[in-house]
């Protein structure tokens, strides 16, 4: 497949694209539940429109739902490929943890791996596709790694747009923010905000470190309005210091992973450190392969087309070697 075959969805006909195709596929969508670690119920959903022998398992982000990702699904099916996507416990459309759904919280970060591997194994495995693929976004990228390093055998190939294999932290902060959200964590009775983080706002669209789309920013923006259930703010204290080591873990971990994993970044992300990247592809010379997209923010699946484009088609690419 080459570059030059792959057409994707555009900012210039966003609006009527969102409203026309990719409205009538996502109406096609097939939702269900599952029992996640601790009975934690947990949503799924699955485009499956005609036949395919390929299919992509895409692991989201924090704050994120598959809800999001309308756009990306349809890119997708268009290149030949089922869909199964799984939203977190704790935020999207499954069960909120805390009294404030608005807050992010995870007790280990190891749930969301072992909910995730449940998820494959229990809905997307019996579906008996030949060609099987993992796309993980940001947080949803170091869940993947963690997978890929203990289970490498369930898929084909996988594609990691900006993971969190490390939180883009000030200098001051780097060796004090693990310890800092531990003690705060500890010394608080219930689940409490980390310094600075707060309950869920509408944030502007001007100097937003996600990207630089204006038109895809405010659609999600618009998604939470309408569905206000989906929203979610800042993260906890035992989020913070659970997601750190769940970083670390996953670059540690690296060296078990047998399956050709593409990592993506972008040269101007300011949510994740681009620096573990490198740490991690060095821990898997022969089965990782690093590409940096110059100037890209960090949302590299919601980013402007001369980003966006890019990150698709080295992600299909990638998949369409197996």
């Amino acid at each position: 497949m080459t570059s030059s075959a792959l057409h994707f969805s555009q900012e210039a006909t966003f609006s009527n694209m969102m409203a026309g195709p990719i409205a009538a596929l996502w109406q096609q969508r097939h939702q269900g539940t599952l029992q996640g670690i601790n009975n934690c119920q947990l949503s799924w959903v699955s485009l499956t429109p005609g036949h395919s022998n390929k299919v992509i398992v895409i692991v989201n982000g924090r704050i994120e739902s598959y809800y999001k990702y309308q756009e990306l699904f349809f890119d997708l099916v268009n290149q030949g490929y089922h869909i199964y996507a799984l939203d977190h416990r704790g935020q999207g459309m499954s069960q909120r943890l805390t009294a404030d759904t608005e807050m992010g919280y995870v007790g280990h970060f190891n749930d969301y791996v072992n909910d995730l591997h449940t998820f494959i194994t229990d809905i997307v495995k019996p579906q008996g596709y030949q060609h099987q693929f993992l796309l993980g976004h940001s947080m949803g990228g170091t869940i993947s790694s963690l997978l890929l390093a203990r289970y490498p055998k369930l898929f084909n190939r996988a594609a990691l747009s900006a993971p969190m294999h490390g939180i883009y932290l000030k200098p001051s902060l780097r060796f004090f923010a693990e310890p800092l959200a531990r003690l705060n964590d500890r010394i608080h009775r219930l689940p409490t905000y980390a310094p600075g983080q707060r309950p869920y706002y509408s944030k502007p669209f001007v100097n937003n470190p996600l990207t630089h789309s204006e038109i895809r920013f405010q659609w999600f923006k618009n998604l939470y309005q309408q569905y206000p259930q989906l929203r979610l703010g800042g993260a906890s204290n035992r989020w913070v210091w659970q997601s750190i080591i769940g970083a670390r873990t996953s670059i540690a971990e690296a060296k078990n992973i047998t399956t050709p994993t593409l990592v993506l970044q972008g040269s101007a992300d300011r949510i994740v450190d681009n620096q573990a990247h490198r740490h991690f592809c060095q821990q898997t010379p022969h089965y990782s392969r690093l590409i940096t997209i110059a100037n890209a923010r960090h949302e590299l699946l919601f980013e402007s087309d001369q980003y966006r484009n890019i990150a698709l088609t080295e992600i299909c690419n990638h998949f369409a070697m197996s």
